[in-house]
């Protein structure tokens, strides 16, 4: 295992793949870890892969400082400059989008290119049932143990009965996060809004929206792709929130195509 001392804080990463090739950083949603994305390394293997646990999470110290989506983002800043690392491809899911499209707004010369999952820019409930959902959540985030919280989470994002394995296994994993770290991560979220500054983006991104997914609703991902300049949106069908897991083979090959056409883009500029 590998850890970096960021502020005093210690933050987990791996990082792997040929020396002097691209690197894709992969960042993981809400309670979760940089396990989450096996699917998707053991795709990319003539990339160098760096997977990160967020401040709070799993094998991650929790942050000393207060927490929000642009501190966490500058935590994977200076973990970036740790490493000699001068770019990288950035890739995340839910919590994990909102700290890549932080990263790019905040060092847009350490991201090459963008693919969010399931992410947004700012969230609010699409409709009542939603905001109930919502509301309902949030309390038991407060006042529910973690193993039941964890619990609903992970029915949420592994609903169907093929996917009891992944659902016991999410459940585990979130229910070992500290409580507090958990709220200090979703108040972020809550309070996480970037619609004014997506035009400042420059790098070529991906925005992928799970047709199922009942986290994060599809219009804060159409919005998303509208606003930052030159972005494309794809609509993975029969998957939920958690597109790395619900349709990994649909997700490695709209990552790699994204990656392909940035590095022809790249050779072709250079050799005109």
């Amino acid at each position: 295992m590998s850890y970096a001392r960021i502020d005093g804080a210690e933050v987990h990463y791996t990082l792997s793949g040929p020396d002097g090739a691209p690197v894709v950083m992969f960042l993981h949603g809400l309670g979760s870890s940089g396990d989450d994305w096996v699917h998707q390394t053991a795709a990319l293997g003539d990339y160098r892969v760096l997977t990160v646990d967020l401040p709070g999470h799993h094998r991650s110290a929790r942050a000393a400082r207060p927490v929000s989506i642009e501190t966490i983002a500058g935590t994977m800043a200076q973990l970036l400059a740790v490493l000699s690392v001068d770019r990288v491809h950035a890739v995340g899911l839910s919590l994990g989008g909102c700290v890549a499209l932080a990263l790019a707004l905040r060092a847009p010369e350490r991201v090459a290119s963008l693919v969010l999952v399931n992410s947004f820019a700012y969230l609010r409930p699409a409709g009542l049932r939603a905001a109930a959902r919502g509301a309902a959540r949030l309390a038991m985030a407060v006042l529910a143990p973690m193993p039941r919280l964890a619990a609903l989470v992970a029915r949420e994002a592994f609903p169907g009965p093929h996917q009891e394995v992944l659902r016991e296994r999410a459940a585990l994993r979130l229910a070992a996060n500290s409580r507090k770290a958990y709220l200090a991560c979703l108040a972020a979220l809550i309070r996480f809004d970037v619609r004014k500054r997506l035009g400042a983006v420059r790098c070529p991104t991906l925005v992928v929206a799970g047709e199922r997914d009942r986290t994060v609703p599809l219009a804060a991902k159409i919005l998303m792709a509208g606003a930052i300049p030159g972005a494309r949106l794809e609509i993975v069908a029969h998957s939920g929130h958690v597109t790395a897991y619900d349709r990994p083979e649909v997700l490695n090959r709209l990552i790699r195509d994204h990656l392909t056409l940035i590095h022809q883009g790249f050779r072709t500029s250079a050799s005109g």
